[in-house]
């Protein structure tokens, strides 16, 4: 077979002296920073980082302040909490962020960037996050959960939260679906935007519901900080949200505009798709958003929209380009808006003209998120990752030819300065002469002349990939270092490659993206330095369901791992909760058709396993729910084929605590040097 290779190799550090890979006391020592946010003058950013604490088995965060030049952060919050969410006000003398400081829920504190000092500005039953400031400076906008019938009312929230307390049991009595999600169960309560006025004199009345009703506003389904925008003027609101009966199998976020002094919502999109993330341009004129044309298909093309407010009109902009539009930011000038979407392997910067149709590549030196622009528009501000390194806050500005990145954060270098580690991409030919893309990592002083075991991680969604940017949940630093090869193939489902590549996993998951990722295992497999006959596979989700289909399918693996992996699709379908996706996967339901779930479920292929197999799998998983893992595990110990399980009690879809973390790292390491080495 033919074999097609483009080597790109990118270093965290070439000294002779730093030939020693990721430990997981590096992982869990790293700071995680936030997004960036300028402020008004252009001479700070505001940001937000979290360090995980090993032995209180949580992460704690902070807001910093740092020259937006590069320089000494300053720390703005005790850091000794939850403090996260760092906005500017409009004259640049206030920054809201929330915090948990006070053992409850979030809300809103202020600081007085003069003073040095903060203040809680808000005690919401519910809790506070998303913060945007009205354009005055007389008031923030704010998410939290509110019982739709008490609204606001103190009175009525009061009584129904010691209702609530005083129940007898904890019994739940379900009358419709969707009645949890992710990892929580769906309280009486709703999301909803909230006007918080704080320039005094509002006496009692200082706190507004904006989105009133029985809806989430912002939607469960895309929710955050984004789904949500106040005009320049002041004077409104848009939003998105999901109006249906059944949420369960709806995908139909629609955006709504409603009066902030008052008034009703009025909804302005109408695809059966999402329409989410609206931002209003900084002229007013417009509000740009991202839009799915399809219902029940959480993967469709994220295309980028337009609304004119002076005439109620929508049209497309970039009408040709076929990868998501994940984010979208205005230039000063309202001409043109900056979006990020991947790119073979990467999450690329592009910026197109309102009235052109054509997007220019901006930068892809690392996978860029949180885009802000300065209000002179000279330089752009962004998160940005790679295998190699985690998040960092980067300055772009162009020059003549293209664009020059510079990194300004430094919290992490001290712990990575020891740190060494490889990583380079390759194509290869996949399923019916498709050109796949896999990213290689080497151990620490690599030696081409030994022959090293190897790892294929497998990415979840299915529609997702394995991006060139960090992870602390599947790092492949982690398996590196251990003295392996890793392979990370993107095949079918992938993003980056264009709709039609990404599409082609849909009703075929055992199809052709499991022969991308033999073929590519034939590549690595090929390579001078794998011994092709150690090679072990470990996938999350849909990477766990391709676990499982691999085990009925091929030996040619040493040992495996499947983390919250589908392994029955019937029985997961009566058990999770967004139907919408197995029923846009499989083309409906298991009883109405019930081919594609008898194709390609792996439990039907039981008889054929053989493989050494460790499970790893969460009680609060309700996108993946624990049964699958514990019906993966009983049918490997009968069979009589060595295996293992893990169990978390207090971990879902994720394992997100640090101590948790540790030991999955080490009990899936240690499976692999048991079998592979």
């Amino acid at each position: 077979m033919r074999k097609l290779a483009t080597v790109i190799l990118l270093f965290i550090s070439t000294s002779a002296f730093a030939q020693r890979g990721l430990r997981f006391e590096d992982l869990v020592s790293l700071h995680r920073i936030g997004a960036p946010q300028i402020s008004p003058n252009g001479q700070w950013l505001a940001y937000d980082v979290s360090t995980p604490d090993l032995a209180a088995n949580k992460s704690f965060s902070g807001v910093y302040l740092l020259p937006s030049a590069g320089g000494t952060p300053k720390l703005i919050s005790d850091a000794k909490h939850q403090d996260n969410g760092p906005v500017w006000s409009p004259d640049g003398k206030t920054i809201a962020y929330v915090s948990n400081r006070d053992g409850g829920a979030h809300q809103v504190y202020l600081y007085n960037v003069a003073a040095g000092t903060s203040n809680k500005v808000t005690d919401l039953a519910g809790g506070a996050g998303a913060v945007k400031w009205m354009p005055d400076g007389s008031g923030l906008v704010v998410v939290s959960d509110i019982y739709p019938d008490c609204g606001v009312d103190p009175t009525c929230i009061k009584d129904k939260t010691a209702a609530e307390g005083s129940a007898p049991t904890k019994a739940r009595v379900l009358t419709s679906l969707l009645y949890r999600h992710w990892k929580a169960w769906q309280e009486a309560t709703r999301s909803h935007i909230l006007l918080v006025m704080t320039g005094g004199g509002c006496g009692t009345d200082c706190t507004h519901d904006l989105t009133p009703g029985a809806f989430d506003a912002p939607p469960f389904s895309v929710g955050g900080g984004d789904e949500f925008d106040i005009s320049p003027d002041g004077k409104e609101l848009v939003f998105a949200r999901d109006t249906a009966s059944h949420p369960e199998v709806s995908t139909n976020a629609d955006l709504f505009l409603v009066p902030i002094g008052g008034g009703d919502a009025k909804r302005i999109t109408t695809r059966m798709g999402a329409d989410t993330s609206p931002k209003y341009s900084p002229d007013g004129r417009w509000i740009a958003y991202r839009s799915q044309a399809r219902a029940g298909y959480e993967s469709d093309l994220w295309e980028l929209w337009l609304y004119d407010r002076t005439n109620g009109t929508l049209h497309r902009i970039a009408p040709a380009f076929d990868d998501y539009v994940e984010s979208i930011t205005w230039s000063p000038d309202s001409k043109s808006i900056f979006f990020t979407a991947p790119r073979t392997g990467k999450t690329a910067i592009y910026e197109v003209g309102i009235n052109s149709g054509a997007p220019q590549l901006v930068s892809d030196a690392v996978s860029a998120d949180a885009v802000t622009v300065s209000r002179d528009g000279k330089t752009i501000y962004y998160d940005g990752s790679s295998f190699l390194r985690p998040n960092d806050i980067y300055a772009l500005t162009k020059i003549p030819g293209g664009a020059r990145s510079v990194k300004i954060t430094t919290e992490n270098d001290a712990i990575l300065s020891n740190i060494s580690a490889t990583s380079e991409d390759r194509w290869y030919t996949g399923a019916e002469g498709a050109k796949v893309q896999g990213f290689i990592l080497k151990p620490p002083a690599f030696d081409a002349s030994k022959k090293y075991p190897a790892i294929v991680l497998i990415h979840g969604g299915p529609q997702g990939g394995w991006g060139n940017a960090w992870s602390y949940r599947w790092n492949p630093l982690m398996f590196a270092a251990r003295g392996y090869v890793v392979f990370m193939p993107n095949p079918r489902g992938s993003y980056g490659y264009g709709q039609k590549f990404l599409e082609e996993v849909s009703g075929d998951w055992g199809g052709k993206a499991y022969v991308d990722i033999m073929n590519g295992v034939d590549m690595l497999a090929s390579m001078p330095y794998v011994d092709g006959n150690r090679i072990g596979a470990a996938g999350g989700s849909y990477g766990g369901y391709m676990v499982d289909w691999i085990l009925g399918h091929t030996d040619r693996f040493k040992a495996l791992v499947s983390h919250a992996g589908v392994y029955d699709l019937k029985s997961e379908y009566g058990v999770t909760e967004e139907l919408w996706f197995p029923e846009w996967e499989f083309k409906g339901n298991p009883w109405d058709n019930p081919e594609l779930y008898q194709k390609w479920s792996p439990d039907n292929f039981v008889k054929n396993f053989k493989t050494p197999t460790l499970v790893t799998h969460g009680e609060l998983d309700f996108r993946v729910p624990i049964n699958q893992g514990l019906e993966l595990f009983t049918a490997l110990q009968r069979r009589g084929i060595p295996s293992k399980m893990v169990y978390f009690p207090d971990e879902g879809h994720w394992v997100l605590k640090p101590q948790n973390s540790k030991l999955w790292y080490q009990t899936v390491g240690d499976w692999f040097d048991q079998w592979l080495k």
